[in-house]
Formats: C-alpha cells, structure tokens, sequence
C-alpha cells in the first residue's frame, strides 16, 4: 500500500516537476516506511525548488538525526531557521529551534 502512494505521488511529480505537495509527500512516505536516506534525498530536492518550505527543514533534520548525520542536521536546521524567520513562519522556526537544541 505505501508504495502505491509513493508511485501515485511520483506520477503526480512527473505531470507537475514543481509540485510540492507530491515532493513533500514522497519525503514523508519514505521516511514512514524507514527510508531515511531517500527521506533526506526528497526533502533537500524539495528545499532546492522550494527554499521557503519550512516543515521540510525539520523533517529533513529530523531523518539525518535519525541516521547519526548530527552535523548535517545542525546545517540544515540553520538553513531552516534563516528561511522561516524571514518567511515569518514562527511556529515552524520554533520547532525547528527546539529540535536543534536537542542535538548531541
């Protein structure tokens, strides 16, 4: 079942390469079935044509902690950080700050 949404969401992304939604929702498929490093892959695609999608930050952060990648982590969170506050998005900066300050 998870691999017919994640083929559903890649013919979405086919018809529309710009689609963030399907981009976001591969990202979190992958990374509900315990693909981090594709998670990451999907995310950072995402954050290239969307450098304002705030919850990717975090989630893509999220997966690198997961994976032991503390410093690229700590990178992408800082990126995350920068892109929130200027987009005003205080809620998700806030998130993204606390995860950060959760790492080792």
């Amino acid at each position: 079942m998870a691999t017919d949404r994640i083929e559903l969401l890649k013919s979405l992304l086919e018809q529309d390469p710009k689609n963030t939604f399907a981009r976001y929702g591969i990202a979190m498929e992958y990374a509900n079935r315990g693909k981090l490093n594709e998670a990451v892959e999907a995310h950072r695609a995402l954050l290239a044509d969307n450098p304002g999608y705030g919850a990717s930050y975090y989630h893509c952060g999220q997966a690198l902690s997961q994976l032991g990648r503390y410093e690229e982590a700590r990178e992408i969170y800082e990126r995350g950080i920068e892109a929130t506050t200027k987009g005003g998005d205080l809620h998700t900066r806030g998130e993204i700050q606390a995860a950060l300050d959760l790492l080792p």
